[in-house]
């Protein structure tokens, strides 16, 4: 822990201590806790807190205040390296997910899922870092999807234990949580201790950074924060409240999410690598506008529920295209850019993100099928700003519309 290790050194170490195995423990560690929280979210504030849709709108809005912040990452780089940051949080959000269960009111659960919502957010800002600093621009989208899978598979294991033991031996909310976030922390703990300190190659800047060459990167980050916070929010608690799905149920229907996604996830790391990250984010744009105005044909319609689960599995599929952006950014910064530039753009993702809930819990009150069409505009709004990537984005080249503006001063 004590002298930085260089990526070319880490090659020497045996594959089990290198930065990329690092990278796929803590996206092992990570969703265990996280989509376990999710998975029994709606079920726990319906039956136990009594939630209405206003109440899952504020809490919503609170989770996400973290997120807004995440741009305070860059100043406790100035205390901590990134990698100390991001296993600190692991633990935090570990800590937080096994206390959940503890606090069975409004309050009690604003405050707790305040603090997992630290410890996810941070540790999501500066994962997304590593990943950028630490995999090679060539491997980057397969690596990336493989680690999309690795996730899936770990959360796999979870749900199905969820969805074969909830019933038969009459497991608990406390239960389930504790023994998910436990993993969480107790694995993030072990590889503080286990892992050598990793230095990249280039040494990241401190201070915020905010560049006009990015902005197309900012505009696709605060839509996907907004339009992933539909999704997030009131699909699930669609299918509890409207359908009345129970919690094995809403377990059943992420395992096949997860399923599908530890097929799909390595698959688009390869698309993404074959045809470039803009036909890869115009093929998500366009499948989203169909799956929201689907949604909203549920309400509108009166469609049912195999529908229902249906366009919630396609749906969390698209969710794998997302690493697109993440490889378009990394194609067009300035390498030292990356670390402040993550939690800039953590911060511009989650500016609707902790308004939008809220508000729209209140829309959700009166028309839930306005909801999801309020979505399908917003997917609409991103594929014409998708259409702006070059085909073969790189620094000034970061938009189509690079070769006719002469480089803005930064």
């Amino acid at each position: 822990m004590s002298t930085p290790v260089t990526l070319s050194e880490a090659r020497q170490l045996p594959v089990w201590r290198r930065p990329v195995a690092l990278l796929f423990l803590m996206a092992v560690a990570m969703p265990v806790a996280f989509a376990t929280w999710s998975a029994l979210l709606n079920n726990f504030v319906i039956e136990v807190a009594q939630f209405d849709g206003s109440d899952i709108g504020w809490l919503h809005t609170v989770r996400e205040i973290p997120g807004f912040l995440a741009i305070g990452v860059i100043a406790v780089l100035m205390l901590m390296r990134e990698q100390v940051l991001g296993l600190v949080s692991l633990i935090l959000l570990g800590v937080a997910t096994a206390l959940t269960a503890q606090f069975p009111s409004l309050g009690g659960i604003l405050v707790i899922t305040m603090l997992s919502s630290i410890g996810f957010h941070y540790y999501e800002t500066v994962n997304q870092s590593l990943q950028l600093q630490w995999l090679p621009k060539d491997r980057a989208p397969r690596m990336l999807g493989w680690l999309l899978a690795a996730g899936s598979a770990a959360t796999l294991v979870s749900y199905g234990l969820i969805v074969l033991l909830w019933e038969p031996l009459g497991l608990t909310y406390n239960i389930v949580y504790a023994l998910a976030g436990g993993f969480t922390a107790l694995v993030a703990a072990a590889a503080f201790f286990l892992y050598p300190q990793f230095q990249a190659d280039t040494v990241q800047s401190k201070k915020m950074v905010l560049r006009r060459r990015y902005w197309l990167y900012y505009a696709l980050q605060f839509m996907a924060g907004a339009r992933r916070q539909i999704f997030t929010v009131f699909a699930g608690f669609m299918m509890v409240e409207k359908f009345g799905f129970d919690v094995h149920e809403v377990t059943a229907l992420f395992l096949i999410n997860l399923v599908a996604n530890m097929v799909f996830a390595p698959l688009v790391g390869r698309a993404v690598g074959a045809f470039g990250e803009r036909r890869a984010l115009l093929f998500e744009y366009s499948g989203l506008v169909v799956v929201f105005l689907a949604y909203g044909g549920i309400y509108f319609f009166g469609w049912g529920v195999v529908l229902a689960a249906t366009l919630y599995v396609i749906d969390h599929m698209f969710f794998a295209l997302a690493l697109a952006l993440k490889t378009y950014f990394q194609k067009i910064a300035d390498p030292a850019d990356i670390a402040p530039t993550a939690a800039v753009a953590f911060t511009i993702n989650h500016i609707a993100a902790v308004v939008l809930p809220a508000l729209l819990g209140y829309l959700w009150l009166a028309s839930p099928g306005a909801v999801f069409g309020l979505a399908a505009g917003m997917a609409m709004t991103s594929l014409c700003l998708a259409l702006l990537i070059p085909r073969h984005p790189e620094p000034g080249n970061e938009t189509v519309l690079a070769r006719f503006v002469p480089a803005p001063a930064e």
